[in-house]
């Protein structure tokens, strides 16, 4: 429990980060007349129509079957004529394939709205998605519509439309002439900054601009003047970090775990190279040191000590090399007895 002292507030100015999911659902779902006409105009400007009236409604719709997973909507929405959209805001790009997730979305967002008997003509339903990462890198446009077409560009019914607003492509719209700005790119930098006290000045210019962003800028004030939403958004940015945090240090742990495991790998192929390499130059040169005392046996007597020595080391090397006794016997020249002793 928080006491009256106590505020997670930054400042008595401040304002939630619309690109929170907590805070983006709380400045559209807040139950004022500033709310409702800020999610009006949003809604009307990223389908470029006109929206009259919308309806906030359960965000998460019930299972058809048991082993249907439950699905929950940031701010789900039905228009007056029965079309229903999900609206949502996504803050980090996930590890899963996040276009499927929509198209999935979408279509339980579909069949939930499908009434038996109405002969297929259920009303359309769009997934609209505020992206604070890119989806589509290979893509300038802000807002990609997504539909279900033929290989020639012929639309099947327009009954599924999966829509992304990718802000991180308006970002670089900072600072230009607010006249030459669409209402999209408005809006999208609202989203943007409005929580920026650097920018303040910049979107204020365009909020007085456009009279749903001074709706938002309005809804937005009142639901952060509740400690309960920042609250709400500072556990969920306190999870992303220690996610990201946890990630970071699990990479990094790994990293060096690899490093370690490639050195102790490394020197044990090296030892065991340079052992192998050993024990082949050791056996080359002991058969031309052991041919050349031979040669002179009788002569010396200390090289004929050396030859036999050269002989045993040979034979040493050459069980620990899996050799048999009798290849030794005929590699060195000693007797099977005298290899046989030595093994022993």
């Amino acid at each position: 429990m928080t006491t009256q002292n106590q505020t997670f507030r930054p400042s008595p100015t401040a304002l939630l980060n619309p690109r929170c999911d907590a805070s983006f659902k709380a400045m559209f779902t807040a139950e004022t007349k500033d709310s409702d006409a800020a999610l009006k105009d949003f809604i009307s400007t990223v389908l470029n129509r006109p929206v009259k009236e919308v309806q906030v409604m359960q965000n998460e719709p019930p299972v058809q079957i048991i082993t249907e997973s439950q699905m929950s909507f940031d701010v789900s929405v039905k228009f007056d004529d029965g079309e229903r959209i999900d609206l949502e805001m996504q803050t980090r790009q996930e590890n899963y394939d996040y276009g499927a997730r929509a198209e999935i979305q979408l279509a339980r967002l579909l069949s939930t709205n499908n009434k038996i008997g109405d002969e297929w003509s259920t009303p359309a339903a769009y997934q609209i998605s505020v992206l604070n990462f890119e989806f589509d890198k290979d893509d300038n446009s802000p807002l990609s519509w997504y539909t279900m077409r033929k290989e020639n560009g012929g639309k099947l019914s327009d009954k599924l439309n999966v829509i992304f607003f990718d802000l991180i492509k308006i970002h670089r719209l900072l600072g230009k002439p607010v006249e030459s700005l669409s209402k999209l790119e408005k809006w999208g930098l609202f989203l943007s900054y409005a929580d920026d006290e650097r920018q303040t000045g910049y979107i204020d210019a365009i909020i007085k601009s456009e009279g749903g962003l001074m709706s938002a800028k309005s809804s937005l004030l009142t639901v952060s003047q509740d400690e309960l939403n920042w609250v709400r958004q500072n556990s969920i940015f306190k999870a992303m970090e220690d996610r990201h945090a946890s990630m970071h240090n699990g990479m990094k742990k790994a990293r060096e775990k690899g490093l370690q495991e490639g050195r102790e790998q490394g020197l044990q192929e090296g030892r065991e190279q340079g052992l192998q390499e050993g024990r082949e130059q050791g056996l080359q040169e002991g058969r031309k040191e052991g041919l050349q005392q031979g040669i002179q046996e009788g002569r010396q007597q200390g090289l004929q000590q050396g030859l036999q020595q050269s002989k045993l080391e040979i034979a040493r090397n050459a069980l620990s090399m899996g050799l048999s006794i009798e290849q030794i016997t005929q590699l060195t020249g000693l007797s099977k007895d005298e290899i046989e002793n030595m093994s022993d």
